[in-house]
C-alpha cells in the first residue's frame, strides 16, 4: 500500500563524482525501511536533499514536497495512524521546527511513530557563513520541542549520525509510541568522504522487544474479569490489526462484558455490537456514565484521560479498576496531556494489545473471527423532504451515497454525533489528531491517503472550516501525487466550538448572548472553500447547503475520487454539535479549541 505513480518527480540518471557525508545518511534511511519523507525544502538539509534525489534516485525514502512545515509533520501522522510504522520528515533548521511544532505536538499526544530531521547550520562557527547560517543555527535546537518528543540528538561526526538514526528509528517504533527527533550539522552533511563508511547493521540493533506485564498481575487481572458480575472494558489506543480486533471482541463476548470506545482514537471494536453500550465520544453520554456506575470490574487498555472518563461517570468507587498502560513512561513536568492520575486497584504496564491477548490467553479464549470486508455502515437516514444541513443530516446526506462502499473515515468533526455511523474493521475510521491543534486535518488526510492508495478503502474526510483553512494548502500535495480522497468540509462558517464557549460566559455574567459571535464568525465574506481547492488542482465542488445538494455533490465526488482524484466538496451547515459534545465543551473545567 502507499505507493505513489511511478514518474511522480522521477530524476534524470546521475552520474556521481565523489561520496558525501549526506549520502551516507541517505544510504541508512533505506537501510532502516523509512519509506518517505515529507518535507519543505530548506538550505540547512541541501546536501541530504540532493543525496536523496541523486544518490538514491528519489526511492526508498522518496520526497513528498509539501507547502508547509506543518503539514509534513501532519502527513507523516496520518501516514502512521493507517500503518502503525514511521515514515520521516525533514524540518529546515530552527524556524521549519518551529513551524513544525504544533503539528509534533498533535503527533505526541496521539501516541504515533515518526521520525523527524532536523538540520542547522554549521555547528562550527568558523564555517558558518555571514548572517544566515548564525540565524539558523542553535546550540540546542531539540529544546525546542523535547517535552513532547520521546528522544532527541545532534549529532556533530558522520558516525555519531548514523548510530542517532538508528536509535531514533528503534525508540520510536517501540512501544508507547512517539515522534523522535535528530537534528544534523550541515557541515557533516557536504564533507566529502574517500569511501563509504562501515554501516551499522539493523538487524544487530533490534527494537526493544515489547513489554509484558508479569505473569502475577495478569493472572489477577483474569481472575477479576471472570469473578465480575458487571464487567467494563475501555478500549482506548490500540492497534489497527485485524487479528487484534479479533481478540477484542471474543474477550469481550466471552466475559458478556459491556464495551466503551473514545471517538478521539480510532475504532478499536464494532460499534454495532450487542455489547457495544454507549455512541463514542469526546466526552461521555448518560449510557455510558451509567455503564461506569454499574461495573464492578472496568479494565481500562490504554485509554485516554481514565480519570476524567471515570470521573463522568460519577466515580467508581464500587468497582475494581485495572489500568493497562505504558504510557507512564512518556509523562513529564511540562505536557500535561497524561491528565489526571486515575484510580487503579491493579496496574500493569504493558504493550495494551499483548495484555489483552495474554488476558484472553488466561481465560481460555479463542482467537475470534477476523473481520471481512465489513463496510463501516452510516446509521441514519435520509427521511423526509430536502432541507438545510446541519451536521446531523449532513451524516446522513453522507452515508445515503457511501453506504455500500468499503472507506476509511480519516477526520470527523467535533459536532459529529457518535451514533451517525457504525464502524466494524479497524481501518473504518482513524481517529482525531491527538492534540486539538487546529490545522492538522488536511495534511493527514493527505498521509492516509498515501497510506491507503492502493487498497480497496477509499479516504473520506470530514472537515471543519477552521481546520480547513489552516492547513488547506497541504491538499497541493495531494495533488501533486495523484492521491484520491473524498473530503467533505462541514463549513458553519465559524469558529463555532469559542461560540459555545462565550455563549456560557455571558450568561454566567449576565452578558448578551448575542454577542456570542463576534469573533468568531467567518463571514461577509464567506470563503470559496471549494475555489481554493480547484486552484491547487483537486476537483471542488459547492458550496451546497442542502440534503439533496450534498447528495448530489457526493454521488459527483465519489465517480471523481474512484477514478483517482482528490475531491473536496464545501456543504455549507447550520452551527451545532450533538447536545453530549456541547455539554462536554461547556463544563466546568473543560477547555478545548476548534472550529
Amino acid at each position: 500500500m502507499g505507493i505513489p505513480p511511478a514518474g511522480i518527480d522521477a530524476p534524470v540518471a546521475s552520474h556521481d563524482e565523489g561520496i558525501w557525508g549526506s549520502d551516507a545518511v541517505a544510504v541508512m534511511l533505506r537501510k532502516l525501511d523509512i519509506p518517505y519523507l515529507a518535507l519543505n525544502p530548506g538550505s540547512s538539509f541541501r546536501g541530504l536533499h540532493d543525496s536523496i534525489v541523486n544518490h538514491l534516485g528519489n526511492e526508498r525514502p522518496q520526497m513528498l514536497l509539501c507547502l508547509h512545515e506543518e503539514h509534513a509533520v501532519a502527513v507523516a501522522h496520518g501516514y502512521a495512524k493507517v500503518t502503525g510504522r514511521p515514515m520521516g520528515v525533514i524540518l529546515h533548521s530552527n524556524v521549519g521546527l518551529m513551524h513544525g511544532a504544533m503539528a509534533i505536538y498533535n503527533a505526541w499526544c496521539d501516541r504515533v511513530p515518526m521520525l523527524i530531521l532536523g538540520a542547522a547550520g554549521p555547528f562550527d562557527a568558523a564555517e558558518r557563513r555571514p548572517w544566515i547560517d548564525w540565524l539558523h543555527t542553535a546550540r540546542d535546537q531539540g529544546a525546542l520541542i523535547r517535552p513532547y518528543i520521546k528522544w532527541d540528538d545532534q549529532p556533530v561526526s558522520l558516525p555519531a549520525s548514523l548510530e542517532s538514526l538508528l536509535r531514533a528509528v528503534n525508540l520510536t517504533r517501540s512501544t508507547p509510541m512517539a515522534p523522535t527527533y535528530v537534528c544534523l550539522d550541515v557541515s557533516m552533511q557536504e564533507r566529502r568522504l574517500e569511501a563509504m563508511p562501515e554501516f551499522p547493521d539493523p538487524k544487530r540493533y533490534a527494537a526493544p522487544s515489547t513489554s509484558v506485564p508479569s505473569s502475577d498481575d495478569l493472572a489477577a487481572a483474569a481472575a477479576l474479569l471472570d469473578g465480575a458480575k458487571n464487567p467494563l472494558l475501555l478500549l482506548g489506543r490500540l492497534s489497527r490489526s485485524p487479528r487484534d480486533w479479533a481478540r477484542r471482541v471474543a474477550l469481550a463476548e466471552r466475559l458478556d462484558a459491556r464495551v466503551l470506545t473514545d471517538i478521539k482514537v480510532g475504532a478499536v471494536f464494532p460499534t454495532d455490537h450487542a455489547l457495544h453500550a454507549a455512541k463514542p465520544g469526546h466526552f461521555l453520554d448518560e449510557a455510558g456514565a451509567r455503564c461506569i456506575r454499574q461495573a464492578d470490574v472496568i479494565v481500562a487498555f490504554d485509554w485516554v484521560d481514565l480519570a476524567g472518563t471515570l470521573a463522568q461517570g460519577g466515580g467508581a468507587a464500587a468497582a475494581k479498576v485495572v489500568n493497562v498502560a505504558l504510557d507512564h513512561h512518556l509523562h513529564n513536568g511540562w505536557s500535561m496531556d497524561h491528565q489526571a492520575l486515575p484510580p487503579a486497584d491493579l496496574h500493569l504496564s504493558g504493550d495494551p494489545d499483548l495484555a489483552l491477548h495474554l488476558i484472553a490467553d488466561e481465560l481460555g479464549v479463542g482467537p475470534g473471527t477476523i473481520p471481512g470486508t465489513l463496510r463501516a455502515l452510516p446509521a441514519l437516514s435520509l427521511d423526509g423532504p430536502p432541507r438545510e444541513l446541519d451536521v446531523v443530516s449532513l451524516a446522513a446526506a453522507v452515508g445515503e451515497v457511501l453506504r455500500n462502499e468499503v472507506v476509511s473515515l480519516v477526520r470527523l468533526p467535533l459536532g459529529w454525533a457518535g451514533d451517525s455511523w457504525h464502524f466494524r474493521h479497524p481501518l473504518d475510521y482513524l481517529g482525531s489528531d491527538g492534540g486539538a491543534g487546529i490545522g492538522s486535518g488536511p495534511g493527514m488526510l493527505v498521509g492516509a491517503a498515501l497510506a491507503l492508495k492502493g487498497s480497496e478503502r477509499l479516504p473520506i474526510a470530514i472537515l471543519g472550516d477552521g481546520d480547513t483553512m489552516m492547513g488547506v494548502s497541504a491538499l497541493w500535495s495531494a495533488a501533486h501525487y495523484k492521491l484520491p480522497f473524498l473530503a467533505i468540509v462541514s463549513n458553519n462558517r465559524s469558529f463555532y466550538n469559542d461560540e459555545i464557549h462565550q455563549e456560557r460566559i455571558a450568561r454566567t455574567r449576565g452578558r448578551p448572548v448575542e454577542n456570542k459571535w463576534i469573533g468568531q464568525k467567518i463571514g461577509e465574506p464567506d470563503i470559496d472553500i471549494a475555489a481554493i481547492a480547484r486552484a491547487q488542482g483537486l476537483v471542488g465542488i459547492g458550496p451546497v447547503s442542502t440534503t439533496d445538494g450534498l447528495v448530489t455533490a457526493v454521488r459527483e465526488g465519489l465517480a471523481a475520487a474512484k477514478s483517482g482524484k482528490p475531491v473536496l466538496i464545501d456543504a455549507q451547515v447550520k452551527p451545532g454539535y450533538n447536545p453530549t459534545m456541547a455539554a462536554g465543551m461547556t463544563r466546568e473545567g473543560s477547555r478545548t479549541t476548534g472550529a
